[in-house]
């Protein structure tokens, strides 16, 4: 029986007025996930993978292109609209861009679950890593298209290593 549960222990508290039942700041946080206590970018990432199988499952890669277009679209807007609300620049909290380059990562994935675990690392690596030009857009540029930027470029950095590792898989 579970009594008692501390959420407090696992996820912050959401700033000032904000409220999950808000559709973009429910999207700038991937459905909440965002507002873990530890490692948020990483739990927005693993929370974007059954969307974005699904979308792989039923769809295949115009399925998931389309998710992808989506989330720059709607993620830029909700990532605005987060960070206007909260007067905080790129907060940890927002992580529709994780969910952005973790699906960029996974193109060539299909539905093979061990390529999506090999996406899922190694768009953490480059997300942590930020190299040139995504460190450019990290460190240099502000506002919710640099937030959304420097992960898609890490994206596309996980994406080639994943194409390599999906050739083995085909």
């Amino acid at each position: 029986m579970i009594r008692n549960i501390n959420f407090n222990k696992y996820f912050i508290e959401m700033p000032g007025e904000l409220t999950l039942r808000d559709p973009k700041i429910l999207l700038a946080t991937w459905f909440g996930s965002g507002l873990s206590r530890k490692a948020p970018g990483t739990m927005g990432s693993l929370a974007s993978i059954p969307l974005g199988f699904l979308l792989m499952y039923f769809f295949g890669i115009p399925g998931l292109l389309v998710g992808i277009f989506f989330c720059i679209w709607i993620g830029t807007d909700a990532a605005h609209y987060y960070m206007h609300q909260t007067g905080k620049d790129d907060p940890p909290e927002i992580v529709i861009d994780e969910t952005l380059g973790m699906w960029i990562a996974a193109i060539p994935a299909g539905t093979q679950w061990q390529v999506w675990v090999v996406a899922f690392l190694l768009f953490r690596y480059f997300d942590i890593k930020k190299p040139w030009p995504a460190s450019y857009y990290d460190k240099k540029r502000k506002g919710a298209w640099a937030v959304m930027m420097d992960d898609v470029i890490a994206g596309l950095y996980a994406l080639l290593g994943t194409s390599m590792v999906a050739l083995l898989y085909m």
